[in-house]
């Protein structure tokens, strides 16, 4: 063994990328004494990392961790292992003082055994050694340094060769990235010598040659399932006791405001299942605007474990705006009927004529079962990104020109030509047995335009909708706080021009035909022609792009035969309700609207116009309307006449406007 040093020496550690260790020297003495410290160094190091300086009095470390670390490693190479033992401390100093022993150290504390019971005995390696490294912290010049006060390395045991040395407990660690793959084969149902055999093999070594024994898997698997079933034990309580605070608050909601709606479910063992609720001005907002509903479900909280649901729709100023909201426990086809049935039982039993999600075939399925009368739609919005992640690996340099075919064939004019060209690109692309291509063919009739001419969307299915929807739920889920938050979170607005096709319709050309319908064209071409049909004597326009019927505002083919016509002003009959300014939420004294005497009212109110307005569509429509309407007015009237003239305290129909 070298004799110490007559100076101080400094140890610096590199790991080599073969992952042994390195030392280099920072040497304060004679070039002779450097010389011959280096030289040993550069010695052991050749030989393969076999022997390392050994450890002196007056050795000197920048930290106990360093001097810890150094021992342990001297103590592999020497055929045992370590443990830290004593520390002291001081006010001033902190821990000024560490003991690191030899692993056979002392001797095992005597345990009293309690009459009647049976322990395993189990002999202890510890032997009373001797062996053993002690440290004191000085502070030199403002720096903490670590010197060996006393060093011994004689063993009153016999020291173990590599091949058994590396199976002390000190050594066997199970690293990161076998943690991982042990817990992964695990949880896949494989026992636990057999994980042991995977990892041989994936490593290429003999059986017993990885770096940790069979029972220290199985500890760790044990062990970390403990954590598990724990951190889970934790978190259901949390859940629980969350969701009933919820309970209490929707609860404590509707006693303040009876037009706050809210409903429930439990499971098998009577703990909250699904909540969901909303509120009044929310209900009221429906009857206008609850044509077109967008639900979102693209938010689930990690820590509760469920799935947030939110009932959108879009208001006449085109800002998003809120009828409701569900928490559901999972994403059955089950859980999304019962979530449909509340909301259609929050909104008065009116359906919507049209329902944007995203591409879920349970909720789909829920839709097909709930809303039978409803047009399921899914925004390209949507879709798009999933192309990207489902077909960037299979295709690679090609997924750019499959993304450039799919958008040629999403806008595809009629469902003819859709289904030729889908059938010509998935074999050019080689996707005819994709699974995905598959989900995409199946949901074809709720994205490709084709299959959705004519189905009233409200502009809910735009690009600019789409940012407000995202802009009003990351508002709400921007404070990690509970879910009576998002109550308050319903002022975001997104502005709507309806002004834009007005000055691009005085880019197309038109031209009247024989038939006295017209064809429009592009200046440039950039888009096909379009059809509009004009019906003077009924002040009736139609275009075969369907804009009108899809968001109830005129394309710019429409009105630019309007021009051509010399029209001053459009018909009335194009300026639906759901978009006319003076429409508001607020057209009734909040006294008098949250009184049942005058609900009827309201209710009444949003019938008739909802009436006229889709009557107006058509002059079949308008006819049907007007024969019914009469008949069933005169009889009403008739019977409400017959009634008595005095039941009761009469009613007040007096209304003062807000404002």
């Amino acid at each position: 063994m070298t004799s110490p040093p007559s100076k101080n020496i400094w140890i610096r550690r590199q790991q080599c990328p073969c992952g042994d260790w390195k030392c280099y020297v920072t040497y304060e003495g004679d070039s002779e004494e450097t010389s011959s410290i280096t030289s040993q160094l550069v010695k052991n190091d050749s030989a393969g990392s076999e022997a390392m300086v050994s450890p002196y009095v007056g050795m000197v470390f920048k930290s106990d961790d360093d001097a810890f670390e150094y021992y342990g490693n001297f103590a592999r190479k020497n055929g045992f292992s370590i443990r830290k033992e004593r520390s002291r401390l001081s006010p001033q100093l902190g821990i000024y003082k560490r003991d690191f022993v030899c692993y056979r150290s002392g001797f095992a504390p005597v345990k009293k055994k309690p009459t009647g019971e049976h322990h395993r005995d189990r002999k202890s390696v510890r032997c009373g050694c001797d062996a053993k490294m002690y440290l004191s912290k000085e502070v030199v010049d403002g720096v903490s340094q670590w010197f060996v006060v006393q060093f011994s390395n004689v063993h009153n045991h016999e020291l173990l060769e590599d091949d058994q040395v590396r199976l002390l407990p000190a050594y066997r660690k199970i690293h990161e990235a076998d943690q991982e793959r042990i817990l992964l084969l695990s949880k896949a149902g494989f026992p636990i010598h057999r994980i042991v055999k995977v990892l041989e093999l994936e490593k290429g070594i003999q059986g017993g040659q990885l770096p940790f024994l069979e029972r220290d898997v199985r500890n760790f698997v044990q062990n970390r399932k403990k954590v598990v079933q724990e951190n889970d034990a934790l978190l259901t309580e949390k859940r629980e006791n969350d969701t009933l605070e919820l309970l209490e608050a929707c609860k404590g909601t509707k006693e303040a405001d009876e037009d706050f709606v809210y409903d429930f479910t439990v499971d098998e063992n009577d703990k909250v299942e699904h909540i969901a609720w909303s509120y009044g001005d929310s209900v009221h907002a429906y009857t206008m605007y609850g044509d077109a509903v967008y639900f979102d479900t693209s938010y689930q909280s990690i820590t509760y474990g469920v799935l947030f649901g939110a009932w959108l729709g879009i208001d006449n100023h085109g800002r998003t705006i809120f009828f409701g909201c569900v928490l559901l426990q999972d994403e059955t086809p089950r859980s999304f009927s019962w979530a449909l049935q509340t909301f259609v039982r929050f909104m008065r039993g009116r359906c919507p004529q049209t329902i944007l999600t995203d591409l879920d075939p349970g909720l789909r399925d829920a839709i097909s079962s709930e809303l039978p009368g409803t047009k399921h739609v899914i925004s390209i919005w949507n879709i798009l990104p999933k192309v990207s992640s489902w077909f960037s690996v299979s295709l690679g340099s090609r997924c750019a020109e499959f993304k450039s075919e799919f958008d040629v064939l999403y806008r595809v004019e009629s469902t003819e030509d859709f289904e030729l060209q889908w059938n010509q690109m998935i074999s050019m692309f080689g996707l005819t047995t994709d699974k995905h291509i598959a989900l995409l063919y199946s949901f074809r009739a709720s994205w490709a335009l084709s299959y959705m001419k004519g189905y009233f969307l409200a502009c809910t299915a735009t690009t600019t909708y789409s940012k407000s929807v995202d802009a009003f739920l990351k508002g709400v889920f921007s404070a990690q706080t509970c879910l009576r938050s998002f109550f308050e979170q319903v002022g975001i607005s997104a502005n709507f021009q309806n002004q834009h096709e007005l000055v691009l319709a005085m880019q197309y050309a038109v031209s009247e035909m024989s038939n006295g319908s017209y064809l429009v064209r592009h200046f440039k071409e950039i888009d096909g022609e379009r059809l509009v049909i004009w019906i003077p004597e009924e002040e009736q326009i139609h275009c075969s792009c369907k804009e009108f019927e899809s968001s109830g505002l005129l394309c710019r083919h429409s009105l630019r035969v309007f021009v051509a016509k010399n029209y001053f002003q459009l018909p009335d009959k194009y300026y639906l309700n759901r978009w006319r300014k003076e429409s508001s939420l607020d057209f009734y004294d909040d006294h008098i609207a949250r009184t049942s005497d005058d609900e009827w009212f309201q209710d009444y109110h949003c019938l008739t116009e909802t009436l006229f307005t889709e009557s107006s569509i058509t002059k079949e429509r308008a006819d049907y309307v007007r024969r019914e309407l009469t008949t069933q007015l005169t009889r009403i009237l008739n019977e409400v006449r017959n009634m008595p003239e005095c039941e009761g305290v009469a009613m007040d129909l007096t209304f003062s406007p807000t404002g």
